[in-house]
């Protein structure tokens, strides 16, 4: 993998503004579609959640690009990538490390798990026991790990993609709910088209399915997109409209558990990140009404019947946004 290519441009503490986020993912998207085919917005996404100091749960179909995308990015980035293949039989300190006896030095030393990294790949995360599943919950929201006692910090950006089998229901465990509202977006990357499969063929009709591209960023530049991201203005009459939205997620007689406090939080950094993706350093309602099905759709439980009917949880956000009427600023 080459080790250099065109940095982004200096920028110092009067020259910050969501330009710089807009050049970093543009950048990103172009570096990740030399590898990963079509597929922009799933790519739009990743950059949200990792921007928005986030996690991404992808529920698809396997083959579907999954890992290929994890890998890309970390590669354009210059991170640090692992991947674990969750099991049932994969227990805490598979995932977090553990401390060994050295009999040289008389003293426990301790052996880092693959969660030491930057960008962590779960995949197939509902094959392990909820007792392994929760082993993350630490790290994902306090980006840190306690052991024996023990806590220590995760490097930083720290970003997991976790992957879920919709298909495949035996040796699996459902995720729990405080699981799954740590993860800032769910996402499908889905099939590609015609002409998207075409491309991938001809892509890669030789080689061994290495991936090397160059590296576009790094993690200061990671690290001051967050900062950047942080800065962007809700006003009072997008906060309104997104408060809106949730609360009726709460109020549906077709959902039996609306989204919680934390997927409010979560919508609104998802919202500041879109928009300085987009070269705007305000957040407007079209960002809530885009980004909450993939927001809230993990974080809320359907009625009975409407599973009974295989709605999807997608869905029933899309049609509850549908009926919350959208701010117009004068």
């Amino acid at each position: 993998m080459a080790q250099t290519a065109e940095k982004l441009g200096e920028t110092t503490e009067t020259d910050v503004d969501a330009s710089f986020v807009q050049d970093f993912a543009r950048k990103v998207r172009e570096n990740v579609q030399q590898v990963f085919v079509g597929k922009g917005d799933a790519i739009d996404l990743a950059i949200i959640a990792m921007l928005g100091r986030g996690h991404v749960l992808f529920e698809d179909v396997p083959g579907t690009g999954k890992t290929t995308l994890a890998k890309t990015i970390a590669a354009s980035l210059g991170l640090d990538f692992k991947r674990v293949q969750f099991t049932p039989d994969l227990v805490p300190s598979d995932v977090l490390g553990v401390n060994i006896y050295n009999s040289g030095l008389g003293a426990f030393e301790f052996k880092a798990g693959p969660i030491f990294t930057q960008i962590l790949l779960a995949d197939e995360i509902n094959r392990a026991t909820p007792r392994t599943q929760s082993a993350l919950l630490e790290a994902m929201q306090e980006q840190q790990v306690s052991v024996d006692g023990t806590t220590m910090q995760l490097s930083s950006p720290f970003l997991v993609l976790a992957t879920l089998n919709p298909v495949e229901m035996e040796g699996t465990f459902m995720l729990p709910e405080a699981q799954l509202d740590r993860f800032l977006l769910k996402l499908s990357i889905g099939y590609p088209s015609d002409e998207e499969e075409s491309v991938m063929l001809q892509r890669f009709q030789t080689g061994d399915g290495t991936i090397s591209v160059d590296v576009c960023a790094d993690a200061s530049d990671v690290e001051r997109a967050r900062e950047i991201v942080e800065t962007v203005r809700v006003a009072d009459h997008v906060r309104e409209y997104l408060v809106a939205v949730v609360r009726a997620t709460r109020n549906n007689a077709q959902i039996r558990l609306g989204a919680s406090p934390r997927a409010s939080l979560a919508l609104q950094h998802a919202a500041q990140a879109r928009a300085a993706m987009h070269g705007r350093d305000y957040a407007m309602p079209d960002d809530i009404k885009i980004l909450a099905g993939a927001v809230l759709s993990h974080r809320v439980i359907l009625e009975s019947s409407m599973q009974m009917r295989r709605r999807e949880s997608a869905q029933v956000i899309e049609d509850v946004v549908a009926q919350v009427p959208v701010p117009i600023e004068r």
